[in-house]
């Protein structure tokens, strides 16, 4: 047996920080994730990395974090390599960031989705990561794409 779900490619290290919980606020220019409120979202692992180093600077100045425990979750983050599904998480509401946004809501925004710059983007809160209990191998696709995971992945 198994279970169809929507999936979603992410690049590094976001994949790896969605499945441990440190990224709960995903971030698109259009409402991608809008249709999948209150669903399950497997999170695949591409096998190129995200060019920017944003991640790295919220973690580091607004949450503080020491960089031996950033590389430990980069680390974590890489237990079942490129190329898979790895896990699944619970998508919430979506909705757009305005413009006026600023002060400590915007920052809060910011150190949850590990990302600056968000004004005028389309949010979706993220929730309940779980890593599978061994990767599954698929090839990646653009915007949401089905997947059979097997039962016994399931954690």
């Amino acid at each position: 047996m198994s279970v169809e779900v929507w999936c979603l490619s992410f690049r590094q290290p976001y994949a790896g920080l969605i499945l441990n919980g440190v990224k709960t606020v995903e971030t698109r220019w259009r409402p991608l994730l809008v249709c999948m409120e209150n669903y399950t979202l497997g999170i695949h692992i591409a096998h190129r990395d995200w060019e920017g180093h944003e991640w790295s600077d919220v973690l580091n100045r607004p949450m503080g974090m020491k960089q031996e425990v950033i590389q430990e979750l980069i680390e974590s983050g890489e237990r079942f390599g490129r190329g898979v599904v790895a896990g699944l998480v619970d998508v919430g509401v979506t909705w757009q960031c305005p413009p006026s946004l600023e002060g400590e809501e915007l920052q809060q925004l910011e150190r949850s989705a590990l990302l600056i710059g968000l004004e005028q983007k389309h949010l979706t809160q993220l929730s309940n990561p779980r890593w599978l209990k061994e990767p599954l191998v698929a090839r990646g696709g653009r915007d949401l794409w089905a997947v059979e995971i097997p039962n016994e992945l399931i954690p």
